[in-house]
């Protein structure tokens, strides 16, 4: 009989939170400065489209090589580059001088940041149970919810936009720092416990990625996770200026009320990854549909500004554990008969589909 996991290292724990704290960051700080950057570079509101297909372009590109990366270089040096690389992305975005140079550090912002999200996942698959990587995800809700905060509290008190992210990347690049220290540490394997036997060792299978696009599970839970970000980006992105030019808020209240739509995302998924180890993921998945659907029927509803934000408030909730437990069950839905290495990625990579579906959510 195998041994049981062993419970994660709380100090790669802690890094793996605050990783998705800084996943997070960007999202929430769009938003709100969009209106400044558009100002400040004389372009139409649509132009946010083209930031947003430069970090698609970007993060697809490093999740769809994400397996093949981490085969070679171990997950710990991947997440150290790789948030050095984001970090490096932001510094350009406070000194860009116009948008074709802010689109080109999203572009890098994208790969980076796409890497991080996959190679995370990928190791969090197998060393987090249920609650942790909902709580994992969590704290993608919680940077989400801070970049607002960070952005709204900058232009109130009268600085550029480009403040919000120049406090953004010098906390990326202490966070490469503590990732380029904690290499090793991501490598070792936890010791069997005193008196038992270790596990047999499972034969590593490396899987042609031919083979993995001829399942068809792979398909449809691309098509699953990119229908279920389109819904969650596109509020968090487009809330603030439907806040602002459609019911009448001003714009520290409006900022205030996307922090509020990402902070119930993050207690959403502390909450209910308790509530998932009890009742079953499959329950808590439809559930999860229901309320995300009443959320936002309240949102499209033409009523007052409390009723639209009330709406975001429970589509945040609602559809805080889906992503997190839609990941953690992939491999059960595309039916994985032996553990594989990273390099094999049946898997759909989370960062693929987090970041196909912005392009839509831009039109």
């Amino acid at each position: 009989m195998s041994t049981p996991p062993a419970p994660p290292r709380a100090a790669l724990l802690l890094l793996a939170y605050l990783a998705f704290v800084s996943l997070g960051l960007p999202d929430g700080l769009l938003g709100v400065a969009w209106p400044s950057i558009r100002a400040d570079f004389d372009v139409p509101t649509k132009a946010v489209g083209l930031l947003l297909t430069a970090g698609t372009v970007g993060y697809l590109t490093s999740s769809v090589l994400a397996g093949f990366t981490l085969a070679r270089v171990g997950v710990g040096a991947l997440l150290a580059g790789s948030t050095l690389l984001a970090g490096l992305a932001l510094i350009g975005y406070t000194v860009s001088p116009g948008l074709a140079v802010l689109v080109c550090c999203a572009l890098l912002l994208g790969l980076g940041s796409g890497a991080v999200d996959s190679g995370l996942n990928a190791y969090a698959a197998g060393a987090f149970g249920s609650r942790h990587m909902n709580w994992m995800h969590a704290f993608f809700g919680l940077g989400v919810a801070i970049g607002p905060l960070i952005m709204t509290g900058a232009l109130s008190a009268g600085l550029a936009w480009r403040w919000g992210y120049g406090i953004m990347a010098a906390a990326q690049l202490a966070l490469a720092a503590a990732f380029a220290l904690t290499v090793r540490a991501w490598q070792r394997r936890a010791p069997a416990e005193p008196g038992r036997a270790s596990a047999p060792t499972t034969p590593t299978v490396k899987v042609p990625v031919r083979t993995t696009l001829r399942l068809p599970a792979v398909w449809s839970g691309t098509v699953g996770f990119a229908l279920y970000v389109a819904i969650e980006v596109s509020a968090g992105l487009w809330a603030f200026l439907l806040l602002t030019e459609g019911r009448g808020l001003s714009a520290a209240v409006a900022g205030g009320c996307v922090s509020a739509y990402w902070g119930s995302l993050f207690v959403g998924r502390v909450v209910q990854g308790v509530v998932a180890e009890r009742l079953g993921t499959r329950l808590v998945l439809r559930a999860s549909l229901a309320g995300m659907a009443v959320g936002a029927a309240l949102v499209a509803v033409p009523a007052t500004a409390a009723v639209a934000v009330l709406g975001l408030v429970v589509v945040g909730f609602a559809a805080a554990p889906v992503f997190p437990l839609l990941t953690l069950t992939t491999a059960d839905r595309v039916a994985r008969p032996t553990r594989t290495a990273p390099s094999a990625c049946r898997s759909v990579p989370p960062g693929l589909a987090r970041q196909s579906s912005r392009l839509g959510s831009a039109s």
